[in-house]
């Protein structure tokens, strides 16, 4: 069960930096709460009031405060913008597509309603993506999980999701193993004829995953599995911790009060 968690992980493990800082110690479930309270705030600002750019603005202040706090380098927060990328290019398209009064843009022509609202979605994807980061750099995977717990999540998605993070490495580290096997024989990607090679072999990973977890399973069901696994004593949270971890959105959130009396 311990399967992908050894040192120096890769994939999904690898997203958490470990550190002693303030925000690595709030509870898991607290920080769940603010990110995604955070979240609320920065979809909630209205997309063409004067004063959304400002906001965003004192809205990554408000991040880059907090990671500042729990000690992540700007190279970690860069590199979790990576998934990003769709709606940057949807934020690029958008106001070439759109259609209302048009503007000149580096001898383009392109809609000033559509500026905005690309500007806006771009803004709150990536304040939206750099708190998650922070989350995922300040949090271990199984803490994310006990605090899902915490939040009455389903646990059959907490399950799932318990061994999507315990399997991912393991199933990637086969997948690499598979790869250098198919090079050391001579095997090039863009030959002709690749896929005759790379069909069979994604067919072949699927199955030794399947049979993996079936083998797991039946482990479990043999060591007494009931539909949950075990888990300790819940931790208490005093309100000191949840003011802590609630100071980020409840900041975020007087930012946009203020923008919309001052608007």
């Amino acid at each position: 069960m311990g399967a992908g968690h050894g040192a120096g992980g890769s994939g999904i493990t690898a997203m958490y930096v470990p550190g002693t800082s303030p925000v690595h110690r709030l509870e898991p479930h607290t920080k769940l709460v603010a990110v995604l309270a955070f979240a609320l705030v920065v979809v909630l600002t209205p997309v063409h009031a004067g004063w959304a750019p400002p906001a965003y603005a004192a809205f990554l202040l408000l991040l880059v405060a907090v990671a500042g706090v729990a000690r992540l380098r700007p190279g970690r927060l860069l590199r979790g913008l990576v998934v990003e990328v769709p709606f940057v290019l949807f934020a690029l398209l958008l106001p070439v597509v759109a259609r209302g009064p048009r503007t000149e843009v580096l001898g383009l022509s392109l809609s000033e309603s559509g500026l905005v609202a690309g500007g806006s979605i771009l803004a709150k994807a990536t304040l939206s993506v750099l708190a998650a980061t922070v989350l995922a750099a300040t949090t271990e995977p199984r803490a994310l999980l006990r605090g899902l717990e915490r939040l009455r999540l389903p646990s059959v998605l907490v399950q799932i999701l318990s061994f999507m993070i315990r399997y991912a490495d393991v199933v990637g580290g086969e997948l690499r193993r598979m790869r250098v096997a198919r090079e050391s024989r001579g095997f090039r990607a863009g030959r002709t004829g690749a896929l005759k090679v790379l069909g069979p072999a994604a067919g072949s990973l699927f199955i030794r995953s399947y049979e993996r977890g079936e083998r797991v399973h039946l482990a479990m069901l043999s060591r007494g599995y009931t539909g949950r696994l075990p888990t300790g004593p819940a931790a208490v949270v005093g309100g000191r911790s949840w003011a802590a971890a609630l100071s980020l959105p409840l900041a975020a959130a007087a930012v946009l009060v203020a923008g919309s009396l001052l608007g």
